[in-house]
């Protein structure tokens, strides 16, 4: 939306009349006040993203819906599901209202990942500033947006290879062709099913998937993720899978996310649900304990450890600053450059915000008392939920402004559902959306209110464009969304569709298999002190006292910087064009992926050979303990 908005804008300036037209005889407005520029780019840009939050990448409400839906049956009408979508982002939206002098105006709060944005808004400048394509022919050397444009055209074509002709490209996991035949081999070398060791990849897809852009995460950031990813995965975890056989390991496969029983199948959850949806004990017990791999396990502690760190980290570092601007006001806080350039607009009061949070979670709480039935989660679940995210949007906020990295809470808040209403997995996917939802919403729309700092928006168009995306965008996505789940048959069940079909909903069985986990059996069977998996509570303390010895250190030797920059939550930036380059290549892979899929893939033209089949690495996913059979994996004794 970014880039085709440019040459829209500049289109429609050139067409649209420039009469003035008056209502009642009060108001008066033009379809063309003046040239397409900057600031317009950038507020149509924000409203996009806006939809963006909505209905993008970060869809949880969207998620619990699907899951509802597809996996457990529930039959609602559509009223229910828009009135979650569009409530969870008011109310995430009121969050970050009440938050903005602690992570926008600060200077620290800087925002990483819209840097890449600012870039590309001041290259494009020079091409709002000319009526023709003359920059194309610049002599002073190689402009931003030469730059820009080259990239994104190469990044386009090149996306053509990994996203249809060569999907191999994404990984190459050469440890597997080595060894063809080897358990192990595929297990360490497998960069889907396995450690990845070794494996690399040749597609900005695959590299910017998880973790964003590395070209705009800041290198200490991804040195703090790179350390804390050798230490559990190329250390810690081998000796827990191979040496010691933690949690009966070896009879699982090494990278899982699926759930299974003592022998090493897949867990059928609908042997032990009721027709209440809730949990029944006896075919629970006759059924047996659920087990889940040790690597999916250990990602649930570190998910400990980084909750109670995220606190810490934020209470230590910054606590002080937050205090400040908590018990003084922004007014006796020094400001910088874009403050003091956006203090003479119109500010945005702090009671709009709060009218909209109001009114959200009045409405919000009487869905609550009206759906109590169908949800299994009661009015005070949803105010606890609120809570919740009211105290831990900051400090993520905090963490993700300054690191350009969003540590979760998930587990956090299925943790504590999960020992208040054991059994009812509803309530806890319920619990997990209200509280993580808004919280991923307002730090969305933060962000987006801190790109509108830099480029110096007025305050009050900004609110204007965040509320108009987020009701446009909320709609349509729920709506197409919705349309998906009554038209496509068998959508999300793996076993039931076509091999080939694309409709299996990867993340969303992610999202079943948490409500089963901490909801259906719950955390007191699991974590409890006759749990499997008890010793994994113990990481909340030890990520609660990582953080100490660091800022201790950073006292004592104020001199060395770098002590500061180790960052304990997320051990859990470049030369003049690496903004802009990561921008093209952001946008060249989108472009094309959106072609591709839309010409080819959705048409069912489909290509088979060698280089579409990925990974090539068929035993990773085999368990090595003795007597465990699985399907195409060779029997140990």
């Amino acid at each position: 939306m970014q880039i085709v908005a440019l040459p829209i804008g500049k289109f429609m300036a050139a067409v649209l009349p420039e009469e003035k037209y008056t209502v009642f005889g009060r108001w008066s407005f033009s379809l063309n006040p003046g040239p397409f520029n900057v600031k317009e780019h950038v507020v149509i840009t924000i409203l996009a993203s806006c939809g963006a939050a909505a209905g993008g990448s970060e869809a949880y409400s969207m998620g619990a819906i699907t899951v509802m839906k597809s996996y457990y049956k529930l039959n609602f009408i559509w009223l229910h599901p828009a009135a979650y979508v569009i409530l969870l982002q008011l109310i995430g939206y009121g969050w970050a209202g009440m938050l903005r002098r602690y992570l926008i105006e600060p200077v620290e709060m800087w925002w990483p990942a819209n840097l890449a944005q600012v870039s590309l808004f001041r290259s494009v400048q020079l091409f709002n500033s000319l009526p023709h394509f003359a920059f194309f022919f610049a002599k002073e050397g190689l402009t931003r947006m030469q730059f820009f444009l080259a990239f994104l055209a190469a990044s386009f074509a090149y996306y053509t290879f990994p996203g249809y002709l060569f999907p191999l490209l994404t990984f190459f996991s050469w440890v597997c062709w080595v060894w063809p035949n080897s358990v192990t081999a595929q297990q360490i070398g497998s960069g889907y099913h396995g450690l990845g060791l070794g494996a690399f990849s040749l597609d900005w897809a695959g590299i910017a998937a998880y973790h964003g852009s590395p070209l705009v995460t800041p290198w200490s950031s991804i040195l703090n993720i790179a350390f804390g990813f050798v230490l559990f995965v190329y250390v810690i975890y081998p000796l827990c899978y191979w040496k010691y056989n933690t949690f009966d390991a070896r009879k699982f496969p090494i990278f899982s996310n699926q759930l299974f029983t003592s022998s090493g199948q897949k867990y059928d959850v609908t042997k032990i649900l009721n027709s209440q949806l809730e949990l029944d004990t006896a075919a629970y017990a006759k059924y047996g304990k659920l087990y889940m791999c040790p690597l999916y396990a250990m990602s649930l502690g570190s998910g400990f450890a980084r909750v109670s760190a995220v606190f810490a980290h934020v209470a230590l570092f910054h606590g002080s600053d937050i205090w400040k601007r908590f018990s003084c006001g922004a007014t006796k806080i020094k400001s910088d450059i874009h403050a003091k350039l956006m203090a003479s607009y119109k500010a945005v009061p702090e009671w709009w915000f709060l009218i909209i949070l109001a009114v959200s979670i009045a409405l919000s709480l009487l869905m609550s008392v009206v759906l109590r039935q169908d949800v299994q989660l009661p009015w005070w679940g949803f105010i606890f939920a609120s809570g919740l995210a009211w105290a831990l949007t900051l400090p993520i906020g905090v963490i993700q402004a300054t690191t350009n990295q969003q540590p979760g809470y998930d587990i956090i808040a299925q943790l504590m559902i999960g020992y208040i209403l054991p059994g009812k997995p509803i309530a806890n996917l319920l619990f997990k959306i209200y509280g993580r939802t808004s919280v991923i919403h307002a730090l969305s729309f933060l962000s987006d209110l801190k790109l509108g700092h830099y480029m110096k928006i007025p305050p009050r168009c900004m609110f204007t464009a965040q509320l108009v995306g987020t009701l446009v965008a909320g709609l349509a996505n729920l709506g197409i969304g919705w349309w998906m789940l009554r038209s496509i048959p068998n959508i999300c069940d793996v076993e039931a569709l076509h091999p080939e079909s694309p409709w299996t909903c990867p993340r969303f069985r992610l999202t079943f298999d948490t409500t089963v986990v901490w909801g259906l059996i719950g955390p007191e069977r699991l974590f409890g002190p006759k749990g499997l998996y008890r010793n994994m509570v113990w990481l909340f303390p030890v990520g609660a006292l990582l953080p100490l010895p660091v800022w201790i250190l950073s006292r004592i030797f104020p001199d060395k910087k770098w002590i500061s920059l180790i960052n304990i939550p997320l051990i859990t930036c470049g030369f003049k064009y690496n903004y802009v380059l990561s921008s093209a290549l952001d946008a060249g892979t989108a472009f094309m992926g959106v072609l591709v899929f839309f010409a080819l893939q959705n048409s069912g033209k489909n290509l088979k050979w060698w280089g579409t089949e990925p990974d090539h690495c068929p035993l990773a996913s085999c368990p090595t303990a003795a007597g465990i059979v699985a399907a195409g994996c060779p029997a140990f004794k």
